[in-house]
């Protein structure tokens, strides 16, 4: 039997601004750029206008171990404004499924990323996830949260795993 080494990974935010200026800066596409980390060299190659909605698909080019890659997104499930889910079609991992949940809390937003994920390259990969994928997605979700913090006001990490 083979088992796949699939992961997760969730992260949580909470900044002081309304739900729907919370989900109108996160559906629009344009603005993944500003919090990615500028090391992934991320270019949206799909051109604009881009309009969030359930069928929508993104190209991009990000680098993966400082090689550019392909990757291509859909956005699986829209609802708007209290979350999207994009899955890669195209790209670095076996299974990338990406779930953005928002939700109303203490007077503000609380942003909540859920990942599932499955390393390239089998068991390669799972060494790989343990030595270099999961460190390097954990620095990713850090930039992520400190560029919201500084768009969106200052923020409380929730449940950071």
């Amino acid at each position: 039997m083979i088992i796949r080494p699939i992961r997760t990974l969730h992260r949580g935010q909470w900044v002081p601004r309304s739900l729907h200026e919370v989900f109108d800066f996160f559906e629009r596409p344009e603005n993944l750029p500003r919090i990615t980390p500028p090391w992934l060299g991320f270019r949206i190659l799909t051109p604009p206008p881009l309009t969030m909605r359930c069928g929508l698909v993104i190209d991009y080019t990000v680098r993966v171990l400082g090689m550019p890659t392909h990757w291509r997104s859909q956005i699986a499930e829209y609802d708007a404004p209290h979350g999207f889910r994009d899955v890669q079609v195209i790209g670095p991992y076996r299974l990338w499924d990406h779930r953005h949940r928002f939700r109303r809390e203490n007077g503000g937003t609380l942003i909540e990323d859920f990942v599932v994920y499955e390393p390239p390259l089998g068991r390669l990969g799972a060494v790989l996830d343990a030595l270099v994928i999961r460190r390097q997605l954990a620095a990713i979700f850090e930039y992520r949260r400190q560029r919201i913090e500084e768009f969106l006001g200052a923020s409380v990490p929730v449940n950071a795993r």
